[in-house]
């Protein structure tokens, strides 16, 4: 395991910081802290340079993990998406193919 790098009061703000989230430090884009932009926030506060797979292992380390957005879309049409899986995507899958025996070989069959 490699050595932290950031001391524990360094770690205390840093913490604050992501909890005050993105738009506090200039991302107006988006609302979701990435890697890149905690990279990007530990070098601007501590003048420490991380790598991405740095911070993620500095935030496993610390009991922050990955997390996937819980609301869905407002213009979610579950029954347009119902209707999808059930008659689009079996016609654009196709059949399944039956089993055959098939060769392994790559030459070519002998011609006559």
């Amino acid at each position: 395991m490699s050595r932290e790098r950031l001391s524990v009061r360094e770690w205390d703000r840093l913490e604050a910081e992501l909890k005050r989230g993105p738009l506090a430090h200039g991302f107006s884009d988006d609302q979701r802290w990435t890697l890149g932009r905690i990279r990007t926030l530990i070098g601007r506060l501590f003048h420490k340079v991380y790598t991405v797979q740095g911070v993620a292992k500095l935030l496993k380390r610390h009991g922050w993990s990955c997390q996937v957005p819980v609301r869905r879309a407002i213009e979610r049409d579950e029954e347009a998406i119902k209707m999808w899986k059930d008659e689009v995507w079996p016609r654009l899958k196709g059949p399944r193919r039956t089993w055959s025996p098939t060769s392994a070989s790559r030459t070519r069959q002998a011609k006559g």
